[in-house]
């Protein structure tokens, strides 16, 4: 049953966007490291473009909506904010990464947006329309929510919970709540639905948080720590083979860190 009332509407929009704006912002960290080292040091374009996609599809969507006013006003800032993330990333990306983030762009954020905008404007009306686009939002919504599951690996095979802070989990947790919540009170189930997985997802985090916060385990792949636990010896007559052992590790828990802070990016990329 809907929980239909303007009083709920306006609370839970107003909360959703609140919220979802300092969710936009949670990349900052990144970009300040990347514009302090004049470098992206192999920090990925793909959640930026995607969260990019996905605020700009729930605009339109918004646009399409009578009562569609807070869905317009928060991703609206979202499109702007995802744009500065993404100029400042093709700033100080080497070539490839930039030609690669430029051919994502043209690809998927422009050519694919303005197919579906096309397609649904000559191919459906009124109701119509806004049914169509709205399942398009929520298929999207709700593959991208799954995003934190690659994360939640990492968490359950390290024991270790480095790379999913609380803070951001509780907040996106809080973030898919008010939205659960406005897309009841307007009964718009396009909006709600998605937000039932990033709920579930959220608690699971938090759950796993409390599971894992006090384990302390080395962000390595168990088969190398083994290896490094079991051929003590044979690392100490070869200080090459040390050296090199030591790099590649160093190079897996950057590896790991990247990964784990694109996959957190990723959780960000659907605010409603």
């Amino acid at each position: 049953m809907a929980l239909h009332s303007s009083h709920l509407v306006l609370v839970f929009g107003l909360l959703g966007n609140a919220i979802s704006f300092f969710v936009y912002l949670a990349p900052l960290p990144t970009f300040y490291r990347i514009f302090k080292k004049k470098s992206t040091e192999g920090f990925q374009s793909i959640p930026y473009s995607v969260a990019l996609f996905s605020a700009m599809l729930t605009l339109y969507y918004g646009t399409l909506k009578a009562d569609g006013f807070m869905l317009i006003t928060i991703n609206s800032v979202g499109c702007v904010i995802e744009a500065l993330y993404l100029i400042i990333y093709m700033i100080y990306a080497n070539k490839s990464s930039r030609i690669y983030t430029l051919k994502i762009l043209v690809l998927f954020n422009t050519i694919a947006y303005l197919l579906i905008v096309v397609l649904t404007t000559f191919l459906s009306h009124g109701s119509q329309r806004v049914n169509v686009v709205g399942w398009i939002c929520a298929v999207f919504s709700v593959s991208v929510f799954a995003a934190p599951l690659s994360i939640m690996r990492l968490v359950i095979r390290t024991k270790s919970v480095e790379y999913m802070p609380f803070s951001l989990s509780f907040f996106l947790t809080l973030c898919a709540t008010s939205w659960l919540g406005y897309g009841l009170a307007v009964e718009d189930y396009y909006i709600a639905t998605p937000n039932v997985f990033g709920f579930g997802f959220g608690i699971a985090q938090m759950i796993l948080y409390l599971i894992y916060k006090k384990k302390k385990n080395e962000i390595l792949p168990e088969t190398k720590s083994q290896e490094l636990a079991s051929e003590p010896c044979q690392m100490c007559k070869d200080d090459d083979n040390s050296n090199q052992t030591e790099e590649e590790a160093e190079r897996s828990v950057a590896n790991m860190d990247k990964a784990a802070a694109e996959s957190s990016e990723l959780k960000i990329c659907v605010t409603a």
